[in-house]
């Protein structure tokens, strides 16, 4: 409880939230029920990407990432171009007046130090390096919770990201990959842990029994076009996953399977589309999740998972239910190595529909001991993110709070 004369700690969550995204979002409520739980007396707001999204499903104020509206929209002419160079200098004070308001500053998950999809420096590695270094000018502790991180070519995301870790008060990391990759980037990485994912610790549904006869297939799909160092060969890259998929699912089809799709962004929809036009069949049809809860319900009554969004596995594996992993960045092979499912993934950019069907079968076929399996990684990792939520508390939230509060 926080006594009267005692001003109750003010905690600002900070991402790419409520933009459309299901396992950011995911990610950001783990950590509010975490502060929900164990810090009541916390005031919580939000710097980020969709604020009205945010509001709207999780009760909290929100401001809006950037000044400039037109962020994430292509700039050709001349007033959007100066609007979004406005923006930038215009953000330096929005995110430094935001982040002096707050004691903590969470920044929840999410891949905010890799590049493993297009990103560009001018886009959220310079809005994650304001918000460091405004915390580190200001006083205001901020930390990278359970976050992704990979190595970066791009010299300009690389500064960025490596001065943004630099000067976070605390920093854990989703697996070891991660941590390793900010040490051959030239952050001290001595103290810092790994944890597994927030949202594995999100409420999760029981997964069905599988029945004895062939049951559904949720298949989970990605605008997929490489990543930032594939930006000449993307057309490329999402015609052959494409294609792949769909040679995957017309096989299930042929089979009498029925199959579920499942989205894990907004901008998947235009996969789902193209699945369904090629492969017309009443066994194929598509869910439209609106949280990780939705994504996890759809694979909780489902025999298999095929799936290649990061958190579309983790709700797969949380769930309990076999998945196969497409993976396009070592974080998914890692995370399938350390659920013990290692043998059980294929190249997002290389899909053979043949060797996934060889690999779905294998997968089926030793269904039983892989839930086993899966049961008892589950219980460690329920144990790991305990401690993760109690290092959180010892770090940002001492005892003497007040004591430690900058001035007005």
């Amino acid at each position: 409880m926080t006594s009267a004369d005692e001003t109750p700690v003010r905690v600002g969550v900070f991402g790419l939230l409520g933009s459309g995204n299901l396992g950011n979002d995911g990610s950001l409520e783990a950590v509010l029920g975490y502060l929900r739980a164990e810090h009541p007396e916390a005031v919580v707001d939000a710097l980020c990407g969709g604020p009205e999204t945010v509001t709207a499903r999780f009760g909290i104020p929100a401001t809006r990432l950037h000044w400039y509206r037109g962020e994430y929209r292509t700039a050709s002419r001349a007033a959007a171009i100066a609007g979004k160079g406005v923006g930038k200098l215009v953000d330096v004070f929005r995110t430094a007046a935001w982040a002096r308001r707050h004691d903590v500053v969470i920044v929840p998950g999410m891949g905010v130090l890799e590049a493993t999809l297009p990103l560009r420096p001018w886009g959220f590695p310079y809005s994650l390096f304001l918000l460091c270094a405004s915390g580190r000018l200001l006083g205001t502790r901020v930390a990278l919770v359970s976050v992704g991180a990979a190595e970066i070519g791009n010299r300009p995301t690389r500064a960025l990201v490596r001065w943004s870790a630099r000067l976070a008060t605390y920093r854990s990391y989703r697996d070891t990959q991660s941590r390793d990759a900010m040490r051959a980037m030239g952050v001290d990485t001595v103290r810092d842990e790994v944890y597994p994912d927030l949202a594995f610790s999100l409420p999760a549904p029981r997964a069905s029994a599988p029945s004895g006869s062939p049951g559904p297939v949720c298949v989970g799909v990605m605008d997929f076009h490489g990543g930032n160092d594939d930006r000449a060969r993307a057309e490329e890259i999402y015609r052959r996953y494409l294609d792949g998929t769909i040679r995957f699912v017309r096989a299930l089809v042929e089979e009498g399977r029925q199959v579920r799709l499942l989205t894990g962004d907004q901008c998947d929809l235009s996969v789902v589309a193209a699945i369904l036009d090629a492969v017309d069949s009443p066994l194929v049809t598509a869910a439209e999740p609106a949280s990780l809860a939705d994504l996890m319900n759809e694979m909780a009554a489902a025999d298999t998972v095929v799936a290649v969004r990061y958190h579309n596995l983790i709700c797969a594996l949380r769930t309990g239910t076999p998945a196969l992993a497409l993976c396009y960045a070592a974080k998914s092979d890692a995370l399938m190595d350390g659920m013990g499912l290692g043998a059980y993934c294929h190249p997002a950019r290389e899909v053979d529909a043949a060797r996934l069907l060889e690999q779905f079968r294998d997968l089926e076929k030793h269904s039983a001991e892989v839930r086993q399996t899966l049961s008892g990684r589950n219980q460690v990792v329920a144990q790991q993110l305990a401690q993760q939520f109690t290092a959180l508390t010892t770090t940002l939230f001492p005892a003497n709070t007040h004591a430690l509060r900058k001035a007005p």
